[in-house]
């Protein structure tokens, strides 16, 4: 050899859960940048997209549904309220406990959102076609599985 110092490849970064650790940061820096066009920071996505689906969930099955602490969420909702997305109203059967409502703002975020997503799905997986991004879909879901309770 010509005096070059050859850098061997740690065994870590030759594994399957490295790669997907960095794509996994990659894209969410991508969603980020996107989702600040709309004003919202990354994560909150994640409370706004369950109550589309469900809205007026309690603060616990939020915590529960995004694999979080209640006190993050409590920390996430106090963001999303302060910038009118949504609102907390006590839980009518038990006064111990609250429950999270879209208001207009965050309803009206649902197509912004969407579309952010789609853009950043197709920045992410332009280089499969897609057979691969179904099959890479169902191997991330059974990955997924595999972790049980453990999904943070």
């Amino acid at each position: 050899m010509n005096g070059e110092k050859v850098e061997e490849i740690h065994p870590i970064k030759r594994t399957t859960g490295f790669a997907l650790a960095k794509v996994c940061k990659a894209h969410r820096g991508s969603v980020g940048g996107m989702l600040a066009e709309v004003g919202l920071h990354v994560g909150q996505d994640m409370v706004l997209i369950e109550l589309w689906q469900n809205d007026g969930l309690r603060g616990g099955e939020l915590a529960c549904r995004l694999g979080v602490e209640p006190p993050t969420v409590t920390k996430m909702l106090r963001r999303l309220e302060d910038s009118g997305l949504v609102e907390r109203r006590p839980d009518p059967a038990d006064a111990r406990s609250f429950r999270v409502y879209l208001t207009d703002g965050g309803r009206a975020l649902e197509d912004p959102v969407l579309g952010r997503w789609e853009r950043a799905e197709e920045r992410t997986f332009a280089a499969l076609d897609p057979y691969e991004r179904r099959e890479l879909g169902k191997l991330l879901t059974k990955a997924r599985a595999g972790l049980g309770t453990h999904r943070n």
